[in-house]
């Protein structure tokens, strides 16, 4: 079975297992390692890409689901020169402590203000991904610099 499917604005074509995780084609053929193998069962969050603009789960995603979509890792979004402005607010906010699950968080929170450009508390807290180092005081603040940042500075 052969899959057709952009990876982070190129196209990709992929003759191998159907079955085999999005994470593994990412850090084993694409050489993409940003994106991180946290649990290997979708609860972390580590690991967490974006299929067609949503925030997916790379470690229980099939290769077969990718087939004729737009798939954006970490290394898709933003560049050293300009980055993205959830990534610039994780810098602005310190997140980062042992940095392993950052990738995953800022995936998810560019998924959570693609559907709500301001979002709650609760909003916040319901993004699923896991920070063994607890830093998610500073996570909330991130996000909702962020949101302020696409919003325009509202």
């Amino acid at each position: 079975m052969t899959i057709e499917f952009e990876l982070n604005g190129a196209a990709q074509v992929f003759a191998g297992d159907p079955s085999m995780p999005v994470l593994w084609y990412l850090r084993d053929y694409a050489r993409l390692t940003g994106t991180k193998f946290g649990c290997g069962i979708g609860i972390c969050g580590a690991c967490t890409v974006h299929l067609n603009g949503a925030a997916r789960r790379a470690c229980i995603t099939p290769m077969s689901a990718v087939a004729g979509l737009k798939l954006t890792t970490i290394e898709g979004i933003g560049s050293p020169a300009q980055l993205h402005p959830v990534q610039e607010a994780w810098i602005a906010e310190d997140v980062s402590q042992c940095g392993y699950c950052q990738v995953g968080q800022i995936m998810a929170t560019i998924d959570l203000l693609q559907r709500n450009s301001d979002p709650s508390d609760a909003d916040i807290a319901a993004l699923s991904n896991l920070c063994r180092c607890g830093t998610y005081p500073r996570i909330r603040r991130a996000v909702r610099r962020a949101a302020i940042a696409l919003r325009g500075g509202k």
